[in-house]
């Protein structure tokens, strides 16, 4: 059972440079609500407190089963220090962004997130995404017919 939960805000909303798999922290009630889908990435993004890196906004809505905990409360990744610091620089010296872009189970059944950093995009940056999405529809469209 491979669920993949994308967070389809992220790649409208920035371009990303870089992306990082890193471990999550959380509890098996958690667990069980991602696997029933009970997930949202709206404005979630991470950040480093005390240099470790977590996850701020991420909605994982309660098993009616579990402990009541806050639904958006921080969650603390897991990644390698290399690779803690050569994000850390790379936000600090180029002003980019960390957010989620996706939850995922690996093929040892454990829970991944996969972590971008990029900037932001302008708007019409996202006026061109968005012209380029309809005109490759148009050409599937035509291409099926």
């Amino acid at each position: 059972m491979n669920t993949t939960h994308y967070n389809r805000k992220a790649r409208f909303n920035y371009t990303i440079e870089d992306n990082y798999c890193s471990g999550i922290i959380l509890t098996g009630n958690e667990v069980k609500s991602i696997r029933d889908g009970k997930l949202n990435f709206n404005d979630s993004y991470c950040l480093f407190l005390n240099n470790e890196l977590w996850v701020r906004g991420l909605y994982i809505s309660e098993n009616k089963f579990g402990l009541k905990q806050d639904p958006t409360r921080d969650r603390k990744l897991l990644l390698k220090k290399k690779e803690l610091t050569k994000i850390q620089t790379t936000v600090k010296e180029k002003g980019y962004t960390m957010f989620p872009t996706s939850v995922f189970f690996n093929d040892k059944n454990i829970l991944k997130m996969n972590i971008g950093v990029g900037k932001g995009k302008k708007e019409y940056d996202k006026r061109e995404t968005i012209k380029k999405r309809e005109t490759e529809r148009e050409v599937r469209k035509l291409v099926s017919t």
